[in-house]
């Protein structure tokens, strides 16, 4: 009974969703960190990549681990290079394929000056994603970076009293904020809540020479 009444719930809030969304249009919000003028709000920026796997089986998610793993050396050389990255990861939840990174200054830059410096090194991993973009990608830099931003999750900003400003920066009635958020979460499956940051306000050169690691 317990189950049969979860269920209808389920279908009612389905229901509920799909006429808020035709009674309010709601415009899918950009992934990937807001631009800022404050330069601390520029260092150690988050992406999260989502990349839906093909092949959403056992054999597929193997696949883009064996595909991953040979070229990390590459990635790894590449991220090193680059000279803007804190951290990254690989992980593959829920058949996607996910790289997290944290990076200091514009996205833009950081993803151009990442595929100029890995060349074809990424291309085995794309080749495995649902809608890949345009290989080789290091010579379709553009196109990668827009495909990049297009599964950047959504990120939510940290301090609550922005959220009106990135949810809805139109609304009219505080109290409709809930619902605008449902809206946009509907749209935006993906999204991050919060991050840390282990060095606020440092950049990784500033923390490399700290450390005394160099380049």
């Amino acid at each position: 009974m317990t189950a049969l009444i979860d269920w209808f719930k389920q279908l009612l809030m389905r229901i509920l969703i799909r006429i808020w969304s035709w009674l309010q249009p709601t415009a899918v919000a950009p992934g990937g960190p807001r631009d800022s003028r404050q330069a601390t709000d520029n260092v150690m920026r988050t992406m999260n990549l989502v990349m839906p796997l093909k092949n959403k089986t056992a054999i597929g998610r193997a696949q883009a681990a064996m595909v991953v793993g040979s070229c990390l050396d590459e990635i790894y050389s590449g991220l090193d290079n680059v000279g803007t990255v804190h951290m990254a990861r690989f992980s593959i939840v829920d058949n996607n394929l996910l790289m997290f990174s944290f990076y200091d200054g514009d996205f833009h830059a950081y993803i151009r000056d990442f595929i100029m410096t890995l060349g074809n090194a990424f291309d085995g991993v794309v080749s495995l994603i649902e809608d890949p973009p345009p290989l080789p990608c290091w010579q379709h830099v553009d196109a990668f970076i827009q495909w990049v931003h297009e599964r950047d999750a959504f990120q939510l900003p940290d301090d609550p009293g922005r959220l009106i400003e990135v949810v809805a920066p139109k609304l009219d009635n505080l109290q409709d904020l809930s619902r605008y958020l449902v809206l946009q979460l509907d749209k935006n499956p993906n999204v991050q809540l919060g991050s840390y940051r282990a060095y606020p306000g440092y950049s990784v050169a500033q923390v490399r020479q700290k450390l005394g690691v160099g380049w």
